[in-house]
């Protein structure tokens, strides 16, 4: 996807070194912008030379006439993950484009900023680019269901928890740590419970 920029930061710090005393390794950290504005801020990041990522999603609209277009749609609203050192983020955020960096909400009153695990982030993107249907993301914590494994389909081997909604679809979800959790629709017919596995 031309939403992501090439990592060139990773080049410039050894193996083994990211620990080092004066040495910060890069993580993912969630910058708040402007709605409407992810994918410029992205552009902006990348041709500053970080590497950032908007989370998005390609999608088809179909009008009354017909006619298909295919757009990609940002499903994660304000938020551009920047993947940098901490001192490369203390200079991202003096960028006019940047409101500010997220914390952690689980963390309350530390003012600890957000940072998302890397597997996290490769889950996100997994679902993003291979999900059928809408992906979006919900804010709040979701109540605990069926635990189960996708094991037909293009998220063949991801795990997350079964929700009924009304007339009997499905819904999965799995779980984003500081972002709550992605949300999608399921066939029952493509999960099964992760104990049978």
């Amino acid at each position: 996807m031309a939403s992501e920029s090439k990592d060139t930061s990773v080049a410039a710090v050894l193996p083994g070194v990211g620990d080092a005393v004066g040495v910060s390794s890069p993580k993912w950290y969630v910058a708040v912008v402007n709605n409407n504005s992810e994918k410029s801020v992205r552009d902006k990041l990348t041709s500053l030379g970080h590497t950032s990522y908007v989370a998005t999603q390609e999608q088809v609209k179909v009008w009354k006439n017909g006619r298909r277009a295919r757009s990609e749609q940002v499903v994660i609203r304000s938020v551009v993950f920047v993947r940098c050192s901490e001192p490369e983020r203390r200079l991202i955020v003096s960028y006019p484009f940047i409101k500010r960096f997220m914390t952690d909400r689980a963390a309350t009153g530390t003012g600890r900023l957000a940072v998302i695990p890397e597997p996290q982030m490769q889950t996100l993107r997994f679902i993003l680019g291979n999900s059928d249907t809408p992906v979006s993301i919900e804010e709040r914590a979701f109540r605990r269901g069926d635990r189960v494994r996708v094991v037909r389909g293009g998220l063949r081997g991801l795990e997350g928890e079964i929700v009924d909604l009304t007339g009997g679809d499905s819904e999965l979800l799995i779980e984003l740590s500081v972002l709550g959790c992605a949300r999608l629709r399921i066939d029952r017919l493509n999960v099964e419970p992760s104990s049978m596995l």
